[in-house]
């Protein structure tokens, strides 16, 4: 994948999230709350299973491109 590539898909996360935010505002406010009430460790675990479900999701993404 490209320097381009990769800044394109910063671009588009970016847009998502940014229109998630419009979109729901009161839902954001609640899975921040959500997100505050989380231990360390959970909040841990959350960021390791987001993580390697993208990385999961990249190699998918390689095996088709």
């Amino acid at each position: 994948m490209s320097v381009a590539g990769l800044i394109a898909a910063l671009g588009l996360l970016i847009a998502l999230e940014g229109l998630v935010y419009a979109a729901f505002p009161g839902r954001v406010r609640e899975a921040l709350g959500v997100l505050l009430s989380l231990s360390e460790a959970g909040l841990r675990g959350l960021g390791f299973a987001a993580a390697a479900f993208g990385l999961a999701l990249l190699g998918v993404a390689a095996l088709f491109g």
